[in-house]
């Protein structure tokens, strides 16, 4: 049952919606702004309702990898949703090019301990607010929710970590940039809060 969760997580997780999303629209989003498959680079390029919509599928799609094993057990619910985050990272369907990883081990995170989904989460919020870096946030937010699941004594803290590090190293670059001061800043929290105040001016007219 092992190996059908991974192979199962695999493909969910390959399923590209931050690529689909743009295509639909016409853009390629590997071609533009970053060129990272990703819900970011969505938001950035095509506004806040597409990148929002992308970001939850690419959590959602983790979420429904993990929930089809959840009546075989905790290794084949890891296993799912481990293997959806390489899915996302290298997708068949986009040429084996794919986002960062952190929207689907986030939504991994949710589905395994969600305690550990609302921590990291919470943690990039605030770190996105007091920065506007969310490649910082990114890591700062998955390194919290691997701690929190350690210090809760689960025993899949270690993958939670092997999969912290792997964004780690998937955002090597945005590290490179921070490093030498020219991350670009994106405000996510002024994003979301503009777009939801157009929605409600729209929906009083």
């Amino acid at each position: 049952m092992i190996w059908v969760a991974a192979i199962v997580g695999y493909f969910i997780g390959s399923i590209p919606f931050s690529y689909i999303i743009p295509r639909l629209r016409g853009i390629d989003i590997t071609k533009v702004g970053s060129g990272n498959v990703g819900g970011t680079n969505v938001l950035r390029n095509l506004g806040t309702g597409y990148g929002a919509l992308a970001m939850f599928l690419d959590i959602m799609k983790a979420v429904v990898a993990v929930l089809i094993f959840k009546n075989q057990g905790e290794n084949a619910m890891v296993m799912a949703g481990a293997m959806s985050v390489f899915g996302h990272c290298y997708s068949p369907f986009v040429k084996f090019k794919g986002g960062k990883g952190v929207a689907t081990t986030l939504g991994s995170f949710f589905a395994i301990f969600p305690q550990a989904g609302m921590f990291a989460l919470g943690i990039w919020i605030a770190i996105v607010a007091l920065t506007q870096y969310v490649s910082l946030a990114s890591i700062i937010g998955l390194l919290a929710g691997t701690i929190f699941t350690l210090v809760f004594g689960k025993n899949y803290w270690i993958i939670f970590l092997a999969l912290t590090l792997f964004s780690v190293y998937r955002h090597k670059e945005n590290i490179k940039r921070l490093l030498e001061g020219n991350e670009r800043k994106t405000n996510v929290v002024d994003y979301f809060l503009g777009w939801m105040d157009r929605k409600d001016k729209n929906s009083a007219k």
